[in-house]
């Protein structure tokens, strides 16, 4: 008996859900090209149980089985897109935030160096008014 990956233990409903879904389209690709388990299993190299295990989902099955599987229905070029990185949602958000975050460090930026142009300007000029503060003569 082989030990149980706590990642299959941990593994999400809605996967789950997907990866029987994909067993059971299997199980009707299999069926409607009128081919047996037996025929099939000996197809992808496999027995018939494990064939049944993949066919009805189970997340233990190999991902090696499964891309033999697709490759059998002609699907097995879906594979090289499944987690391409124009499509990771995570990695684009992750992206995002951080372009936000550089977005609002240059605008505090930008802001700071106003700030500091307007207080070196305001400081040049309170120095000249006190140095041309001895040269003016008080009007009576």
């Amino acid at each position: 008996m082989s030990k149980s990956s706590s990642a299959l233990a941990q593994m999400p409903p809605a996967t789950l859900a997907a990866l029987a879904q994909l067993g059971a389209d299997l199980a009707v690709a299999r069926l409607r090209r009128k081919e047996s388990l037996k025929t099939w299993a000996q197809r992808i190299g496999i027995s018939v149980p494990t064939l049944l295990r993949l066919e009805a989902g189970e997340p233990s099955v190999s991902l090696g089985v499964l891309a033999t599987a697709l490759w059998l229905v002609g699907r097995d070029q879906t594979l090289a897109t499944l987690a391409t990185p124009k499509e990771d949602r995570g990695a684009l958000e992750l992206d995002v935030r951080q372009a936000e975050a550089l977005g609002k460090a240059r605008v505090r930026a930008t802001a700071q160096a106003k700030l500091k142009k307007v207080s070196l300007r305001q400081a040049l000029q309170d120095s000249q008014t006190k140095a041309d503060a001895p040269n003016q003569v008080p009007q009576a």
